[in-house]
């Protein structure tokens, strides 16, 4: 038996080494260098997402994941969407290859017809003293060309040239920036008027940030909104005009036609002689606390609804004046009102005062309900379903008192189409109780 030991420093150390039992070569590789990704949804019209890196399940339009480690080389890359009939692969399988101490931002955007990866790289550096690092991304393809001006707030941007300018797709690289306060303002490419103001943004030291402009799928006129990703994942910068969208129903059976007063302004109602079961269209009204009072019209007094609401900005609402005008109240929902083109979706809400305890029925046409579970048990007054995923095609609706296989209402046939949301409310009849009815809103 011998052994010897040789120890060679290259770019690597190898390691030769003997044992009684046999000769082993044990070599030390060279580190495996590491880079950053970050997946982030933009697709407006898309539904949620899975990416098969990094397990990420379930990413919204306008969400981002954080920024997450893999090793340096080459992966192949899908994306599903989830659709009611399962998923179904929107983008890849693509190879993708990422190099070490490099930070990437992958974008799924464009409609969901031409959705597409776009994908920005810039160095895993840290920004100097006292500045951060911004990237750039044009990332709504309903929207022209744009000015974009990064300045201090309130500066007059009429005799300033733009931070830069960009098409769809078209993005800013990586640029050290010093940290502080900032407005940033977005106009048509070549003209002064304003379409986006972020207002006043704080801008941090030692941040890596990347603001991508989206479809702006809520209230506003503004065609876009901001979506800032840092390492944490993001934040939505919207427009500081504040847009809420706000309707109201009338769904108290024996109350009479109403007014809708915002802040005690009976001169400028909300919204005037509105009869049940009436709603009214969507209002834009500035995000802002409100008292609102719900009065016989023309009339200061009884206020049959007296409530302090806080409406926020980029947010749209249906308020529901229920319950029988002895006991009225407002139900405040928040609306969904971005399109999936690849399914429909339906929320139903129990605004019966009278029917109590009730199990819902979404089901194919003919469906004899003696023979199915509800799809919803025991719901009750003021609840909902939430937005339902589903697929496009007819169905009737049956909603029956809980463990009943009486239709106390139904069954009622619907056509729903993809790409369209729908609200079900069912109420009482004029003056209170059966037969009990349906209000049917949004796309109906």
């Amino acid at each position: 038996m011998f052994c010897k030991k040789f120890t060679i420093a290259l770019a690597s150390l190898f390691l030769f080494a003997c044992s009684d039992d046999n000769n082993l070569v044990n070599v030390i590789p060279d580190p495996v260098g590491k880079a950053k990704v970050q997946v982030i949804h933009a697709s407006q019209d898309a539904p949620p997402v899975n990416i098969n890196v990094n397990n990420i399940t379930g990413l919204d339009f306008g969400e981002a994941s954080t920024r997450f480690e893999v090793d340096e080389g080459t992966y192949s890359v899908s994306v599903d969407g989830i659709t009611p009939d399962g998923d179904v692969t929107v983008i890849g399988p693509a190879d993708l290859t990422f190099d070490a101490d490099t930070i990437y931002s992958v974008y799924a955007l464009n409609e969901t017809a031409s959705i597409e990866p776009v994908i920005l790289s810039q160095p895993d550096m840290a920004p100097p003293a006292g500045q951060f690092t911004l990237q750039v991304l044009h990332a709504a393809s309903n929207a022209p060309t744009v000015d974009i001006y990064l300045t201090v707030p309130s500066a007059d941007i009429s005799s300033i040239n733009p931070t830069v300018t960009l098409a769809f797709k078209d993005s800013l690289s990586a640029t050290d920036i010093d940290a502080g306060d900032y407005q940033i303002r977005i106009t048509p490419t070549g003209d002064k008027t304003v379409v986006f103001d972020s207002g006043t943004v704080s801008l941090t030291e030692g941040a890596i940030i990347n603001v991508a402009a989206i479809t702006n799928t809520g209230p506003g006129d503004n065609p876009v909104n901001l979506l800032v990703t840092t390492d944490d994942g993001e934040a939505l910068i919207t427009d500081a005009g504040n847009a809420v969208d706000l309707r109201v129903f009338h769904l108290s059976p024996d109350a009479p036609a109403v007014d809708v007063v915002a802040n005690d302004n009976f001169a400028m109602p909300l919204l005037s002689n509105v009869p049940f079961p009436v709603f009214s269209d969507y209002l834009t009204v500035p995000a802002a606390d409100y008292n609102v009072k719900v009065v016989p019209t023309g009339q200061m007094m009884p206020a049959v609804i007296d409530a302090d609401v806080t409406l926020d900005a980029a947010t749209s609402y249906s308020v529901l004046a229920v319950g029988t005008l002895a006991n009225i109240e407002p139900l405040i929902l928040i609306d969904n009102t971005r399109s999936i083109v690849t399914e429909s979706q339906l929320r139903i809400i129990h605004a019966s005062p009278s029917a109590g305890l009730v199990d819902l029925y979404l089901v194919a046409p003919a469906t004899d309900i003696s023979t199915v579970e509800p799809n919803f048990s025991g719901v009750d007054f003021k609840q909902n379903t939430g937005y339902l995923s589903i697929a496009a095609g007819d169905y009737d609706v049956v909603v029956t008192a809980q463990g009943s296989k009486t239709p106390a209402i139904g069954p009622a046939a619907i056509q729903v189409n993809a790409g369209e949301i729908y609200s079900i409310i069912a109420r009482d009849n004029a003056g209170g109780g059966a037969p009990l009815a349906v209000v049917l809103a949004d796309d109906f």
